[in-house]
C-alpha cells in the first residue's frame, strides 16, 4: 500500500505571512519521507467539517505548481476537481502545464462536485446534479481527444471547440492518469469503470460494499477491475508525539486487506514537520510491504 499527503487545510499559525515558506516545508518534507501523492482539495471556500467558510483557501492548480517546485517524486494532484469549475479546455491546460513542469508527475482528480455555497458566493455557475454529471463525462472524452494526437474539432452538448491543440503535449504517458472521485453507485462508480485509472472512496459503513458495486460496474463495460487502483481517504494521525504509529499502521493494514492500494489524507498537526518525518520514517516502510 501507498500512502499520500492532502493538504485541506491553510490556516495555519503563523498567516498568510508565512504561508509560502511553510507549505514549501511541508511539501519537500512529504516528498523525501516517501509520501506517493501530494494533494490538495479544490475549492474557493473553506469546506464544512474542516472549518468555517471564512477559513484562508488557496487556488488548487496556482497551488500545485508550486508544489511541484519544491517536490522531485511525489504525484500531485487536487482531491477533487469540480467539473463546474473550469472550462475542459482550461482544466486541460491546467493539467498538462503541471505535468510538463513537474517532469510528468500529474495526475487529474476530477469529479461532479457539490459545493453550491462557494458557486453562488463567487458567481460559478452550479448546474443541477444530473447535469453536472453529463458535463463530467462529456468533459472526459473532451480530456482524452485533448491528451491524444487528435487534434481536431470536438462537438458536445456543452462544449464546442475548433481544434483541441495541446502543446505541449503533457509528458506522462499515454497521457495524465484520471482519478474519479466519489462513491456514488448508479452514475460515479460508472464513469471510474468506463473512463478512470483510479478511484478515491471515503470511510463509511458502505466502504466496501462500494468495492462490489465498482467491480459489477467492470465486468458490465468489460474492464478489468485491477486495472483500477483503489485509493481511500484515511486522515493520517500518528498522535501529537508519536503514540497512534502503531493504530495508524493497523488501520492502513485493514484497509490494504480489503483491497485498496492506497491510503490519501490529511495530517493533522501541519504545519509541524516531525509527524511526516515520522510517517516516512515508521509508517511507510511497513505499509508498503503490504
Amino acid at each position: 500500500m501507498k500512502v499520500g499527503l492532502q493538504i485541506p487545510n491553510f490556516t495555519w499559525p503563523n498567516g498568510p505571512a508565512a504561508l509560502g515558506s511553510e507549505l514549501a516545508a511541508v511539501a519537500s518534507t512529504a516528498d523525501r519521507a516517501g509520501f506517493e501523492y501530494v494533494a490538495v482539495m479544490d475549492h474557493f471556500f473553506q469546506i464544512r467539517g474542516v472549518g468555517p467558510s471564512e477559513n484562508d483557501m488557496l487556488e488548487a492548480y496556482t497551488t500545485l505548481g508550486f508544489l511541484a517546485a519544491h517536490t522531485e517524486r511525489a504525484k500531485l494532484l487536487t482531491l477533487i476537481t469540480g467539473i463546474h469549475y473550469r472550462e475542459p479546455g482550461l482544466l486541460a491546460k491546467a493539467v498538462t502545464t503541471l505535468d510538463v513542469l513537474s517532469g510528468g508527475r500529474a495526475i487529474l482528480g476530477i469529479g461532479a462536485g457539490w459545493n453550491e455555497e462557494e458557486s453562488r458566493g463567487l458567481g460559478f455557475p452550479f448546474p443541477s446534479t444530473s447535469e453536472r454529471f453529463e458535463r463530467l463525462e462529456e468533459a472526459l472524452h473532451y480530456l482524452l481527444q485533448m491528451w491524444s494526437d487528435d487534434d481536431g474539432p470536438f462537438a458536445g452538448r456543452f462544449t464546442q471547440a475548433e481544434r483541441l491543440l495541446n502543446s505541449p503535449q503533457a509528458l506522462s504517458r499515454p497521457r495524465p492518469p484520471i482519478m474519479i472521485g466519489g462513491g456514488g453507485e448508479k452514475k460515479t462508480l460508472r464513469l471510474v469503470a468506463q473512463y478512470a485509472d483510479s478511484c478515491n472512496l471515503f470511510q463509511g459503513p458502505q466502504l466496501l460494499h462500494k468495492l462490489d458495486v465498482l467491480r459489477r460496474h467492470c465486468d458490465d463495460v468489460g474492464r478489468d477491475y485491477d486495472d483500477i487502483t483503489k485509493t481511500v481517504y484515511h486522515v493520517l494521525d500518528v498522535g501529537e508525539n508519536g503514540e497512534r504509529t502503531q493504530q495508524l499502521i493497523d488501520e492502513l493494514g485493514q484497509l490494504a486487506d480489503h483491497g485498496f492500494d492506497v491510503a490519501v489524507g490529511s495530517v493533522p498537526t501541519l504545519p509541524r514537520l516531525d509527524p511526516l518525518e515520522r510517517i516516512g520514517a515508521d509508517v511507510i516502510p511497513q505499509v508498503e510491504k503490504l
